[in-house]
């Protein structure tokens, strides 16, 4: 039986490596639009984060998405990824 390599990436927040599916991606393409990548297969540099608020407000105090990106990432992205972690809760 062949096993399979599982893809780690780290989280900008607590800079933990986890497992791919085990993380939220945040993308932003050529054109400077951030947004969160769900499936994992939107075109565009990518950043992880875990699926808690703990990680997400790390990663805010320590600019994590800022350093993964190179640039600044709008407050919108924030508030976003707090909707969807406050929605995955509820189910």
């Amino acid at each position: 039986m062949i096993k399979r390599k599982i893809p780690l990436r780290k989280c900008t927040g607590c800079q933990e490596m986890k497992s791919k599916k085990e993380l939220i991606r945040i993308v932003r393409n050529d054109a400077g639009e951030f947004a969160l990548d769900l499936t994992g297969k939107m075109s565009g540099r990518g950043a992880y984060i875990c699926p808690n608020k703990e990680c997400l407000l790390k990663a805010q105090k320590s600019k994590g998405l800022e350093r993964s990106f190179k640039c600044a990432v709008p407050k919108e992205v924030y508030e976003q990824l707090q909707r969807e972690l406050e929605s995955s809760a509820d189910e």
